[in-house]
């Protein structure tokens, strides 16, 4: 499945008999929880450059090729997300958001993952320099679940806590 990026390996996804509508474009990086069901949206639709879009360009961010691999098998992927907890200090805002994703893959074998992302963003207002930079992903963790999807739950670390 092209799951949780950089800390989770491949990810199943999941395949329908019958070809589905895609889902339909969603761009929207105006919350933590709207950037993160950009990212599946983009994943669900197969556009894995904007799926990787969302990442933070930072040395920690997967290689655009191992991201893409972690998804080549991936046919279809829902989301739930939870609330997310916020810390704030000197312009900056982190946010940890729990999720829990079920992966179809080409086979129509689901699996279900969950666990936590972590977003970033310098608060508008004192960004003076181009480019704008919207709320982005810093990084993520995701575990296989067995738990059903519609029963399963991330969890993150307490704000402040590694």
């Amino acid at each position: 499945m092209r799951a949780a990026v950089l800390l989770v390996p491949t990810l199943l996804g999941t395949s329908v008999a019958q070809a589905a509508e895609p889902a339909p474009y969603l761009d929207d990086r105006s919350t933590p929880e709207a950037v993160l069901r950009s990212l599946y949206n983009a994943v669900d639709r197969h556009e894995i450059v904007r799926a990787w879009s969302y990442f933070r360009d930072t040395p920690e961010r997967p290689s655009f090729d191992s991201f893409r691999r972690g998804y080549e098998k991936t046919a279809a992927v829902r989301v739930a997300i939870g609330a997310p907890a916020a810390e704030g200090g000197m312009s900056q805002i982190h946010w940890r958001v729990p999720v829990a994703i079920e992966a179809s893959d080409e086979t129509g074998a689901r699996t279900v993952f969950s666990g936590c992302y972590t977003l970033h963003q310098t608060q508008p207002e004192v960004q003076a320099e181009p480019p704008f930079q919207p709320i982005e992903i810093l990084g993520g963790e995701l575990r296989p679940s067995d738990r059903p999807f519609e029963t399963a739950t991330g969890a993150c670390p307490a704000v402040g806590s590694p």
